[in-house]
């Protein structure tokens, strides 16, 4: 690769920049990012990015404001030492649900956000599977949006599972929903809920058949899992054969582990958007590599190709 393409990473998803580095055949940047005994956050650039194209790999998770800021302050120092671009590669955006305001004197986190970012000096932004795709309209710079249902999808081909239905536990993921079944040859379902307050979730109805099927669940993010588990047991209830899950984003928060453990479910499928500790491993989650599409995705826009044909 060009010499001019070099690639840094915060503390935040270390081994998945690791990876995405390996794919585009480049070592990471020499970047150290460590903190002084009051909690504030240092960055020192050890080599030189004069002209160059720079990407920086820092998905926003928990601890999600010490990880922003990491990234804030990055983006900050290649500015000054006169990288050429930068582009700001965050596979988990975090602040991404508080995208709207639905009362008053309420904020619009991501919005917020993206205002810091372009302040910082980021110039391009690389992201997977945002909340809400009203998100990209926030950033008055390029930003690059990579679906994960290609890769679901890909490893669900692989499974041969029959007799599938692809289920959706709202009405906001059918569009999602429906890509995958339509790449692994499934039919929809919906299910129907209501959200009393944040991170709690009923189940109303379902929209479709499952009874005697193998159901897919699809989400792009499983925080507290209350969805995810809840929609399960009522598949099951409705006659499905056996249910399975699907996310992008493995959040994982309070006592999400623990729920999906008991809940009715075969394999909960996952990408590495969100490192894994060990307080969050389970053996029914399965983590599927997001590296080789960033790494593309990195090297086309470098090379200043379609980052879409990907998809096609």
């Amino acid at each position: 690769m060009n010499n001019r393409l070099k690639i840094f990473s915060g503390n935040a998803n270390r081994l998945l920049a690791e990876e995405i580095a390996a794919y585009v055949g480049i070592p990471l940047g020499a970047a150290e990012v460590k903190r002084f005994s009051d909690g504030e956050i240092s960055v020192a650039i050890g080599e030189s990015v004069r002209g160059a194209d720079v990407f920086v790999i820092q998905p926003t998770c928990f601890p999600v404001n010490d990880n922003l800021m990491e990234l804030l302050i990055m983006i900050d120092a290649l500015r000054r030492a006169s990288a050429r671009r930068i582009t700001a590669v965050i596979p988990y955006y975090g602040y991404a649900r508080q995208e709207r305001k639905t009362r008053g004197r309420e904020p619009i986190s991501a919005k917020l956000v993206a205002n810091l970012l372009v302040q910082a000096g980021a110039r391009r932004v690389l992201a997977m599977d945002l909340h809400a795709g009203a998100i990209q309209g926030f950033f008055d710079i390029p930003l690059d949006h990579l679906p994960g249902v290609p890769i679901l999808a890909q490893y669900y081909r692989e499974r041969h599972l029959e007799n599938v239905v692809v289920v959706s536990p709202d009405v906001g993921g059918v569009t999602r929903a429906r890509d995958l079944a339509e790449r692994i040859g499934a039919e929809i379902a919906i299910i129907d809920k209501r959200r009393p307050a944040p991170n709690v979730a009923e189940v109303m109805h379902l929209i479709g058949q499952v009874s005697g099927r193998t159901a897919i669940l699809v989400d792009d993010i499983i925080d507290t899992a209350g969805t995810i588990t809840q929609a399960a047991a009522a598949l099951m209830e409705k006659g499905a054969r056996a249910v399975y899950a699907c996310c992008t984003h493995p959040v994982l928060s309070g006592p999400a582990v623990e729920r999906l453990d008991r809940a009715p479910l075969g394999e909960v499928v996952v990408t590495n958007t969100i490192p894994l500790p060990a307080a969050k491993q389970s053996p029914k989650l399965k983590v599927l590599s997001v590296a080789p599409l960033l790494g593309e995705a990195i090297i086309r826009i470098h090379e200043d190709l379609s980052v879409s044909q990907l998809f096609d």
